[in-house]
């Protein structure tokens, strides 16, 4: 088993180049900077891409960072997918294309490349956390070399309060809830027509407060629920603010 090991390790540093050593099989890389030109086959979404590199098609998955899906088996379309794969590829065609390597593993789980990528030498990680298309994630070490460089740029949009971070709760540790967001919109839509414009609230001793659009607190108040009556926030258990 060994053997098959060391010949997976030499075979992949045939393909990949001899800067690259083998631990337990797993390809690793050197602590070089160097970007590599690529030619960009395709835009997968706004994480995702497929390169021309040493003569062959290769999928790379950039490092350190998630945008929402565009297409996933279970996840299916999420808000803002769309917009960082858009973003991606305009980034992409702006200009040559390099990618660099860290000093971990090369490959992911799924067989594609990991790198950081560049156009005209700029980070398009940095640029797409930076316009709020993105959250750092997926912090494998030693493939951390410009983690702090990515929070710092994930932390200006969500001080902007912009793209994924507009959204309370949109982003979270296991990655987007489009659920979030789907609710959020509904309740603008409400806010929008008119008709239902009784704040439901549920405050930090667990009481339940409705709220009418005269009364004193109704600007400040994030509702959790929304009535077209008095009557149907009585029902659902709230009391009016102030008694």
């Amino acid at each position: 088993m060994k053997k098959f090991f060391v010949c997976i390790g030499l075979f992949f540093c045939f393909l990949y180049g001899c800067e690259e050593n083998s631990t337990n099989g797993v390809i690793q890389t050197s602590s070089n900077t160097e970007q590599i030109p690529v030619e960009v086959v395709e835009v997968t979404d706004g994480d995702t891409i497929k390169v021309k590199y040493n003569g062959n098609i290769e999928k790379v998955r950039y490092l350190l960072i998630d945008t929402p899906e565009t297409n996933h088996h279970t996840l299916g379309k999420q808000p803002l997918g769309e917009e960082a794969k858009q973003r991606n590829k305009e980034l992409l065609n702006s200009g040559d294309v390099t990618i660099e390597f860290d000093v971990g593993n090369r490959l992911d789980d799924y067989g594609r490349m990991l790198a950081y990528i560049y156009v005209g030498g700029v980070s398009v990680q940095e640029m797409l956390l930076e316009e709020g298309l993105a959250r750092v994630a997926y912090i494998f070490p030693p493939n951390t070399r410009y983690l702090d460089d990515f929070e710092k740029a994930s932390q200006i949009a969500e001080t902007k309060n912009i793209g994924v971070w507009k959204t309370e709760d949109y982003v979270t540790d296991r990655g987007f809830n489009a659920a979030v967001m789907s609710s959020n919109n509904a309740k603008e839509e409400i806010q929008k027509s008119g008709k239902c414009d009784i704040k439901g609230n549920i405050n930090r001793q667990g009481k339940k407060i409705y709220h009418i659009s005269s009364g004193k607190y109704y600007e400040q108040t994030n509702p959790e629920e929304w009535f077209c009556t008095e009557q149907e926030a009585i029902k659902a258990g709230f009391k009016k603010s102030g008694e």
